[in-house]
């Protein structure tokens, strides 16, 4: 067998950057040796961005980077960086930016043609080896960047010096104004023009789940009714679990759809769709109660805590969409298999996951049908039920026992790739849904599953000097935490202390504000970079405010501030949300559909917002029942503290407006305030209850 020579690579702890450890190519991490080599030896810059899960980065790299021809090409006129985008949404984000102002589009991988001195002038995204159908190969390509470099370099400079001037001036960012109800309303009238009324979600193929968007929509619908509103959040939120994006057999989402019918995947399965989406589930079963709503939650759980949990808390990224280098093979069954597996009940479950012998799945981009079946539903079991006169107990317990049979044959085969690197931001995510699930639920394993992961970030991934990184595996963290790892970390200690009334993860939410506002926050313009003023210079410090497959870090901080408003009675938190609101105004108001947590934001922001203090013993049913009803009821723009009779000096000291509220006549107290003024307060939990609706 022959013996392999590893480059540079091979001492990183990205599994994204190892897989590329053996190529031919003579890859470099991000660092100063390779900007130097490329200064010293004054060759242009080849950075290749992508991720272990995304399967045309493992197309580019069979196809051209363990292509002997292309590395030579490589390596003889450049100087080549690796980067994981996950581990340096920095690096990604900026010159992602470039790609989409150049180009039009985006996505992964991502190829810039760049200056030593970081300045792109090329941009693109998968290449192919050789040139087809209209799309340049690598092995035209090189050449002529190459040729370009060395005969036309004042006109690399001049477009590369362009180009970095240009983005610098989009990131210049003045107070607009402020906004009014009005931006929710065009942007639900944005959704709904692009709502898909036949299959759900908005506009055609493929289809992203961004359930952002269904978390403003549902607080939409809370202050508005407009039935329409809730009509989108639960056809996308059931169409969505009906389809091969939902993995029925072993639970958790898919990236996204190929088609407009939710049926073909992309295969990957990422931490914080699971998470995001977990979210999403969990409201839209506090408006409804759909039971399909909460069995979802319960099955993501199951899937992460199966899949995606390490033994020490943290929450792995992704599972990868290939496995024996063909995407979506662990996933699929042809009809044999299914009888083979499920005996005389085998066309039961044929019937119900829509299982043909001809196959349901044709490959993506290729059209090709091998007899591949990937299992859906048309109904959901309970349709299926009424429509055959079966009892639903019954048939749901059969269905689970024969999902549990094709699972433990599933298991059996070679599976995907899994990312095991661990991220302080998607863990915050993650934390953040298992929180809101574990109140809304009453389910102590999500709270105790948050919790874990919550002391894992905190024990390994917090700096002595009370800073985040970023990155975690191997035993080894690493990188300086960005505005997203704050936000989300900040997010999910909010939500942990609604789950659980610990004071501690306020303290913990209100000091790593205190990190952004020192080290992050536009003073002059409002809102946060997406890096610290210590964190390596780029050629631009971006700031932020459009949502991608997970929320903007300035949206959510935007909620965090006001949410920590509330908690603490500090109106300097309040002034900081206002000034980040209005240094995005002018971006946002064109198209607030694309900022949909932004709107989540402004929903809590410009709504009535309410205080719930309850000060008691823990022991008393009375404290007991009126927890549970405020957590079981959607109510987005309530703030919900609870004053333990019996130990409140904390949260006294944390928050400047609980010290008076007391027991009164001895006896469990419900307050409800708003803007910190509170109404009389009573004994009788029902008198508060009626004015919030409660049942």
């Amino acid at each position: 067998m022959e013996k392999r020579t590893p480059n540079k690579l091979i001492n990183e702890k990205s599994p994204y950057l190892l897989q590329h450890a053996y190529n031919p190519v003579e890859w470099y991490a991000w660092n100063d040796e390779a900007f130097n080599k490329a200064k010293e030896e004054d060759k242009p810059v080849f950075l290749s961005i992508g991720y272990s899960t995304c399967h045309w980065c493992h197309v580019m790299e069979k196809e051209s980077f363990e292509d002997e021809e292309i590395a030579s090409l490589m390596n003889k006129s450049f100087v080549s960086i690796k980067v994981d985008r996950e581990e340096r949404p920095d690096i990604d984000a900026v010159y992602m930016a470039v790609c989409q102002v150049l180009t039009g589009s985006g996505g992964w991988p991502l190829t810039i043609l760049m200056t030593p001195d970081k300045k792109p002038f090329f941009a693109g995204t998968y290449f192919p080896k050789e040139s087809k159908f209209g799309r340049t190969g690598l092995k035209d390509l090189l050449p002529k960047i190459e040729s370009y470099w060395k005969t036309q370099r004042q006109d690399v400079l001049l477009s590369a010096n362009q180009i970095t001037d240009a983005m610098q001036q989009t990131n210049d960012s003045r107070f607009g104004k402020d906004f009014t109800d009005s931006i929710m309303d065009l942007a639900f009238r944005q959704y709904n023009e692009r709502f898909d009324h036949q299959f759900g979600g908005f506009g055609n193929a493929p289809k992203f789940p961004t359930p952002h968007n269904l978390l403003f929509l549902l607080r939409y619908y809370h202050r508005t009714q407009n039935s329409e509103a809730l009509e989108t959040v639960t056809k996308t939120l059931t169409e969505m679990r009906k389809g091969g994006m939902y993995d029925q057999i072993g639970f958790g989402f898919h990236r996204y759809s190929t088609d407009r019918h939710w049926l073909v995947p992309h295969f990957e399965k990422m931490l914080y769709d699971q998470a995001m989406l977990m979210l999403a589930f969990t409201e839209a079963y506090q408006v409804t109660g759909d039971e399909l709503f909460q069995q979802t939650v319960y099955e993501i759980h199951d899937y992460v805590s199966r899949e995606l949990t390490s033994a020490n808390g943290g929450f792995f990224s992704a599972e990868d969409a290939d496995s024996e280098g063909e995407e979506g093979k662990f996933y699929l069954w042809n009809v044999k298999e299914i009888r083979k597996n499920l005996g005389e009940d085998a066309g039961l479950f044929i019937d119900l996951f829509q299982i043909k012998e001809e196959g349901n799945f044709l490959e993506p981009f290729k059209g090709e049908n091998h007899g591949e079946n990937i299992p859906h539903l048309l109904k959901t079991v309970t349709e299926y039920a009424n429509e055959n006169k079966l009892n639903f107990e019954a048939l749901n317990l059969k269905i689970s026992q024969l999902l549990k049979k094709l699972f433990e044959e599933r298991e059996k085969r070679i599976h995907p790739h899994k990312d095991d690197k661990i991220l302080t931001d998607w863990n915050g995510l993650m934390i953040a849904a298992l929180a809101k699930a574990g109140a809304v639920f009453e389910e102590e394993i999500f709270i105790r599953s948050a919790e874990s992961a919550v002391r894992f970030i905190l024990d390994n991934l917090k700096t002595g000097d009370g800073l985040l990184l970023h990155r975690f595996r191997d035993d080894e963290a690493a990188i300086n935490g960005n505005l997203d790892d704050y936000a989300f970390i900040i997010f999910a200690f909010l939500e942990l202390y609604d789950a659980t009334f610990k004071v501690e993860y306020l303290q913990q939410a209100e000091s790593f504000q205190k990190v952004l506002d020192k080290h992050f926050a536009d003073d002059v313009y409002g809102g946060y970079f997406f890096t610290s003023d210590f964190a390596e210079e780029l050629i631009v410090r971006q700031k932020e405010i459009y949502d991608g497959a997970i929320p903007s870090g300035n949206a959510v901080t935007m909620l965090n501030l006001l949410k920590l408003t509330k908690y603490t009675g500090k109106n300097e938190y309040e002034n900081k949300a206002l000034d980040l609101s209005r240094a995005f105004h002018e971006h946002v108001k064109a198209t607030p559909m694309g900022h949909p947590f932004l709107m989540v934001a402004l929903e809590f922001m410009l709504a009535q917002n309410m205080e719930i203090v309850i000060v008691g013993n823990p022991g008393t049913e009375k404290v007991r029942e009126a927890i549970s009803a405020v957590r079981k009821k959607f109510m987005p723009n309530k703030i919900v503290i609870w004053k333990n009779s019996e130990e409140s000096t904390a949260l006294d000291e944390f928050s400047n407006y609980t010290k008076n509220l007391t027991e009164l006549n001895g006896n469990p107290t419900f307050y409800l305030c708003k803007n910190f003024t509170c109404e009389l307060p009573t004994n009788d939990f029902d008198e508060i209850s009626n004015k919030l609706g409660i049942e």
